[in-house]
């Protein structure tokens, strides 16, 4: 498996990591091109989560901790968190699917605004992770960074517009200058 396929992916390793790192503080705004990017690494990267969960009640020998109960406690956190992984990644991609209709005209602001918010993410469980291998551990963390990503493409659409007044206050200010 291999994670970062795509620059600036915010699982890449090594020198340039603080680069990227400062480069996802800043809100970008939202446009067709940013959403077809990040749709096609979410897939990307959701193929990588399927195929490394599709067998997760399977455990190679080296791997199997020494104990029944350590064996099914690793078991129990690799379901959690395939399940809680691939959620994640589904997540990502309505989101995503929900800005490329509003992009190409098939759902209305309002729709996307209503219908187009991503839910607040849960946190993997830290000990839990711990209990299994490191690139699964890696695919986790590349799950998160990504879905932490379009958090802040959806926070910073959300507040950006919050400024501008709603339609309702519009049409008040409007009755209000012509009563007036």
């Amino acid at each position: 498996m291999k994670l970062g396929m795509n620059p600036g992916a915010g699982c890449r390793k090594g020198a340039d990591a603080p680069r990227f790192q400062a480069d996802m503080s800043r809100t970008a705004s939202i446009n067709p091109r940013i959403i077809d990017g990040l749709y096609s690494e979410a897939l990307v990267l959701s193929d990588e989560v399927r195929a490394a969960f599709m067998l997760s009640g399977r455990m190679d020998a080296a791997e199997r901790p020494t104990t029944g109960r350590e064996e099914d406690l690793a078991r129990i956190a690799l379901s959690c968190e395939a399940l809680r992984t691939t959620t994640r990644m589904m997540h990502a991609i309505a989101w995503l699917l929900n800005h490329r209709a509003y992009f190409n005209g098939e759902l209305s602001e309002f729709q996307l605004r209503r219908h187009g918010r991503l839910v607040t993410d849960s946190v993997s469980d830290v000990e839990r992770v711990a209990l299994l291998d490191a690139e699964v551990r890696d695919l986790i963390t590349a799950s998160e960074r990504f879905y932490a990503r379009l958090m802040r493409l959806d926070d910073g659409w959300r507040q950006r517009d919050a400024a501008q007044p709603s339609a309702i206050a519009m049409l008040r200010e409007r009755m209000r200058v012509v009563g007036a």
